[in-house]
């Protein structure tokens, strides 16, 4: 008998329907994640169903080639052979209600539309969006097939601290969360710590497959000169309220034309950001979206890159910059603005200072590396971790092992 993915029967190996809120050709984080875990999967022999809206991110449809942002209820094979299956989506600006109403919307459609895909066996929803885990839950209900929930981010902890939710009284959103989490046969986080936080409120079957990358599609950079007249750093990822990149913006003023700093991506304050690096006459850089071997280009001229996420949301402290992963990757040194989880990770990694989120720290710490250019060569120790602890076929492994037991135990004990 034809066997593969170990010794599990290719007849046996489980048929898998996702629900997302942005896949491929979009280029965002679950994206990126389930663009690379996809791949591994179908590789394995495992059979992918993807519902998903119309691809349109993040500068809509018309920026993306017709043939491969699909057409609504229409089938669309992906790039490893798995059959994507796409909802309409509504246009809408960067007001968080609009966005909000878009994924209602889709997640809305995306239950018809998953009812009357091909047979699975279980079904993996990732949020944020947070409509879609209603849409999960409904389907899996509806299909009768185990539900794995996958929070790439702290919700609902996220929402109090953005104060999208404010007061003691619980929103209905942490109550719909709450409710589909606790329902959930499995529910999938990307850091250690909100894992343990989910625990702590009563959830038993919780398992962590972090973020990462696939390491063999990424170069080891050449260390930065040793000789160089002006220090280069770079933030490569989203412009949002998450991040403060404003303290990194201070930061360069205050450190001046000795330097450069590279702004690379999109978000909600990106228009904020690029008024206040005028008015400090800053030595900031704005680009659009990178992709390919224009990352590697910026990252090969940077000195260090910038990893960030503000300190005063407590969230944070089980949070992991996605990027991180990538830098570790490649070798580049970090200026960690980060705490909790990720600033361990920096450290376990040896892959750079971790500094806290002020303009004065951060300038002090560029200064001296600027001083002192032999700081800037890593060991290849974070590259080293990141191959065991986050290279995506381990973690595709670690994730198929997790499905595998899940239904294993639903079907219980072979007589």
């Amino acid at each position: 008998m034809q066997t593969t993915n170990g010794n599990v029967p290719a007849s046996h190996l489980p048929r898998l329907t996702l629900l997302t809120h942005s896949y491929w050709p979009e280029s965002s984080p679950p994206q990126r994640r389930w663009s690379a875990l996809v791949n591994e999967l179908t590789t394995a022999g495992w059979q992918i169903d993807v519902i998903t809206p119309v691809a349109h991110a993040p500068h809509g449809r018309r920026q993306l080639p017709r043939r491969l942002a699909g057409r609504a209820f229409c089938g669309q094979k992906g790039k490893y052979a798995e059959l994507i299956r796409r909802v309409p989506y509504l246009r809408h600006g960067n007001s968080h209600a609009a966005k909000f109403l878009d994924q209602c919307f889709s997640a809305l459609l995306s239950v018809p539309l998953g009812l009357l895909t091909r047979h699975s066996d279980v079904l993996v929803v990732t949020a944020p969006s947070l409509p879609m885990l209603g849409a999960g839950y409904a389907i899996a209900r509806l299909r009768r097939i185990p539900l794995v929930v996958e929070m790439r981010d702290a919700w609902p902890d996220l929402a109090r601290d953005a104060r999208l939710v404010q007061g003691n009284v619980k929103s209905i959103a942490e109550r719909i969360v709450e409710f589909v989490q606790r329902r959930a046969d499995l529910v999938v986080t990307v850091t250690e710590g909100f894992a343990e936080t989910l625990r702590a409120r009563g959830l038993k079957n919780v398992a962590t497959i972090s973020n990462g990358v696939m390491l063999e599609a990424l170069p080891v950079l050449e260390p930065p000169a040793l000789h160089r007249p002006v220090f280069e750093a770079l933030y490569l990822g989203n412009h949002g309220k998450s991040q403060r990149l404003e303290v990194a913006i201070q930061a360069s003023a205050l450190v001046g034309d000795s330097m450069h700093l590279h702004m690379v991506g999109h978000g909600v304050q990106r228009p904020a950001l690029e008024k206040l690096a005028r008015e400090l006459n800053a030595p900031v850089t704005f680009h659009d979206s990178l992709h390919g071997q224009e990352v590697m280009d910026r990252y090969a001229s940077a000195d260090t890159c910038v990893v960030s996420l503000r300190d005063d949301w407590k969230s944070f402290e089980t949070t992991i910059p996605s990027k991180t992963y990538e830098v570790l990757a490649v070798g580049r040194h970090v200026t960690a603005i980060v705490r909790g989880e990720a600033a361990r990770i920096v450290e376990e990694a040896g892959a750079g200072d971790i500094v806290p989120s002020n303009p004065q720290a951060v300038a002090g710490l560029w200064k001296s590396l600027a001083k002192d250019r032999g700081k800037l060569v890593r060991s290849g120790d974070s590259r080293q971790w990141v191959k065991e602890n986050a290279d995506f076929p381990l973690l595709a492994a670690q994730y198929m092992d997790l499905i595998q037991g899940l239904l294993e135990a639903r079907r219980g004990p072979r007589s």
